[in-house]
Order: structure tokens, then C-alpha cells, then sequence
């Protein structure tokens, strides 16, 4: 065989192999220490080189690169620093270019800011110079292979199997839930759990910027991923398309993976216009903080009066969960919120469950999901034939 032909992964592993081995420098190292130096040649081969197997290591839930001599994880909810680097800075563009070019998105000096995936879902976000003062810059978010079930969560103290219980109910009865939370919060990881509920005889259309949703118990599944402009500046396919495009694919409900700007506006419309049970999520620091951000990014989009766009946000959605990683590094849900209409022109949230925190101990927080409150508006749930679980005559 030649090296110029074909080879498939094993192949090429067992080449590596021929040729390093015969290297007098490989005969003082140890077995560990010849495995690494293949598997690294194997990996700038397939894959993405030093960082591949970080990406493999299921503890790593986070990867950023300060430019190519710094390499930070996240690992067990701690940050830590690696000794391992990149070559050069060449070495680390060239993975940059590998990573984008997969997902047919373009980074450069003048469009120096992309969002991407890898192929096993990952969020990739890279930021190059001159914008980024150290070098290419790029933050990998990584999801369980697996995506995480509501039960799941209940076991690791996220949420109570009672709120989880309700969340369940109120998926089924189609109401309208919003995800906010922080950085980090875990409202992706909590939107798939979520999605599980929904009903396998529904159509359901995802809009992302970056596909990283892994709904899998609806069969009836269309995904749509946002499209930025090419080098001439004409393409791009901003949510905001998308989402109006999805209300004419006969959708029961759409999924925004997350909103940040105008779209807010279409989501909310859609939501308002007959596709209940939609789902989406926002950053914020709590459900009330997360109605101011949904009214700015309307007005980002759209010159309308205040209490228009609060109107048009009450009556949109039904129920906000808000999520946070506290100090112990865990991931929580803090709040379950019922939006129940206007009052004196301010958005009403009517609190169902808020985590009361109880200390902590050797470094961790203690504390429950209490109940503050029970459903106000049930009108989805007769409609659906449902009751509302863990009360007396529903």
C-alpha cells in the first residue's frame, strides 16, 4: 500500500505504527508514552488533533483555547489549566478551518466570529484575531451522547420527580414554556429532557443557530439551522426567516433552541398564533429579569409601544423555568413561574416553585424545590383532558 491511497482508520493506524516504531528515538519510551505519540499522529490525521482526546473523554464537559498555547477545561463543574499546547498558531487554524468547514461555515479576518458544531453535536464557537488579542480563540460546549431524561435530572438534584411531574402535564396540555438561565445554566441539556414529553404523533420544527438539540422521541422531526453570509456578504439565513418558513410546514409545535435578538418577535408571534406547546430558551439571571430581556430584544426588531410588546409576551407564553449553576458548580432549576396576564401594565409571574436554599456543607449546597403555589390557569388542561398531578381532585 501507498500513502497517497485510501486507508481506512484501523489501516491507517496500523501504518503509523509501522513507521514510528522503526524510529530509534521510540525504543526509550515506554508503551504508554508510544500509544500517545501514535494516537496524536492518528488524530492530526482524522481528527482534531491534541484536542481530540478531550473531546473523547466523556469528564470533560467544556474546552477553551486562549489562542494556541493555552488550553483550559472544564471538568466536574472545576476549571483547570493544561500543560498541553499546539505547536504554532498555524496548527490551531488549521484545525479551526477543518472545524467550520464541516458544518459549510467560513471564519477569516474580516468575518472573524462563527458559531459551528462537530459531528458528535458539540457547540463550537470560535472568535480569530484581530479581534481576539491572544490568537484564535475557541470554547467548545460538549453534550452527553446520550441526552439526559427528566429523570435523569430528578436523580442528580436538579429538579423535584413532583415539578418534574407538572412540566410533564403541562408539555402534554401544550402549554407554552420558556427556558431562562445563565451561561453555563444547563437550559439546552434541560430542553432536550423536556422535549421528551412531547407527544410521538406530533410534527415538530427546531430552529437554531447551531443544531445541538437531540430530540429523539419525535419521529415527525424537521431541524433547521440559521446560515451566516458568505465572503461576498449575500446568503445569510438569519432565525427570523426560519421561524416564519416554519409556521408553513404544518409544525404542532416549534422549538427555538435560543433566542437573542429580533426573533423574539416571530417566536412570540407563532406562539400566539395557534402552534401552543412551543418551546423555547434565553439568557437571564431570573424569570422576571428574562421578561425585560424578551421586551428589549423585541424593540430590538420591531418600533412598538411597551405595553404592546408585554401584551404580546403574556398572552405568549404560559410557563418560565428558570435554571442557574450555583456556587457548588451544580446545576438547578431556581423557579417555576406561571405568566398569568397583566396588571397595571406589568407582566404578572406567579411563582409555583422557587428553590429555597438550605446551607451548605464541605462545599455543597443544600436546599429543596419548594412548592410556592398551585396553576392558575387550567383552561389547556381541560382541554387536553388533563389534570394537574399532586393535587386533590386535579
Amino acid at each position: 500500500m501507498e500513502w497517497d491511497e485510501e486507508l481506512e482508520d484501523d489501516q491507517l493506524q496500523v501504518r503509523i505504527e509501522q513507521v514510528l516504531f522503526t524510529l530509534p528515538e521510540m525504543k526509550r519510551l515506554t508503551s504508554q508514552e508510544m500509544n500517545s505519540i501514535v494516537m496524536r499522529v492518528f488524530h492530526s490525521f482524522r481528527g482534531l488533533d491534541a484536542l481530540q482526546p478531550l473531546v473523547d473523554d466523556p469528564s470533560v464537559t467544556e474546552i477553551m483555547i486562549n489562542g494556541h498555547k493555552e488550553i483550559f477545561i472544564e471538568r466536574d463543574g472545576r476549571m483547570e489549566q493544561l500543560e498541553m499546547k499546539f505547536e504554532n498558531r498555524e496548527k490551531l487554524e488549521d484545525i479551526i478551518q477543518a472545524i467550520v468547514s464541516q458544518v459549510n461555515r467560513v471564519v477569516n479576518e474580516s468575518s472573524p466570529i462563527v458559531d459551528a458544531r462537530l459531528s458528535d453535536g458539540s457547540r463550537v464557537h470560535v472568535v480569530l484575531p484581530p479581534i481576539a488579542l491572544k490568537g484564535p480563540t475557541v470554547t467548545i460546549r460538549k453534550f452527553p451522547t446520550q441526552p439526559m431524561t427528566m429523570d435523569d435530572l430528578v436523580r442528580r438534584g436538579a429538579i423535584t420527580e413532583e415539578a418534574s411531574e407538572l412540566l410533564k402535564t403541562l408539555i402534554q396540555a401544550k402549554y407554552n414554556i420558556f427556558i431562562s438561565g445563565g451561561t453555563g445554566s444547563g437550559k439546552t441539556t434541560f430542553l432536550n429532557a423536556l422535549s421528551q414529553y412531547i407527544p410521538s404523533s406530533e410534527r415538530v420544527i427546531t430552529i437554531e443557530d447551531a443544531a445541538e438539540l437531540q430530540i429523539i422521541t419525535v419521529p415527525n422531526l424537521v431541524g433547521l439551522e440559521t446560515r451566516n453570509a458568505n465572503t461576498e456578504g449575500k446568503g445569510a439565513i438569519p432565525m427570523r426567516d426560519l421561524i416564519r418558513a416554519s409556521l408553513r410546514m404544518r409544525p404542532n409545535r416549534v422549538v427555538v433552541g435560543e433566542v437573542r435578538g429580533a426573533e423574539a418577535l416571530d417566536m412570540l408571534q407563532a406562539m400566539n398564533t395557534g402552534h401552543d406547546g412551543s418551546l423555547s430558551t434565553g439568557h437571564a439571571n431570573s424569570a422576571r429579569d428574562m421578561m425585560s430581556r424578551l421586551e428589549t430584544m423585541v424593540l430590538s426588531g420591531a418600533s412598538l409601544p411597551l405595553p404592546v410588546i408585554r401584551q404580546q409576551i403574556a398572552s405568549a407564553l404560559d410557563i418560565v423555568v428558570h435554571l442557574a449553576r450555583i456556587r457548588d458548580g451544580s446545576r438547578k432549576v431556581l423557579e417555576i413561574a406561571e405568566v398569568i396576564g397583566m396588571e397595571g401594565g406589568e407582566i404578572v409571574l406567579f411563582p409555583l416553585y422557587v428553590f429555597d436554599e438550605e446551607g451548605e456543607v464541605d462545599g455543597v449546597v443544600h436546599g429543596k424545590l419548594a412548592c410556592k403555589g398551585t396553576l392558575q390557569e387550567r383552561w389547556k388542561l381541560q382541554m387536553a383532558g388533563l389534570r394537574c398531578p399532586n393535587e386533590e381532585g386535579g
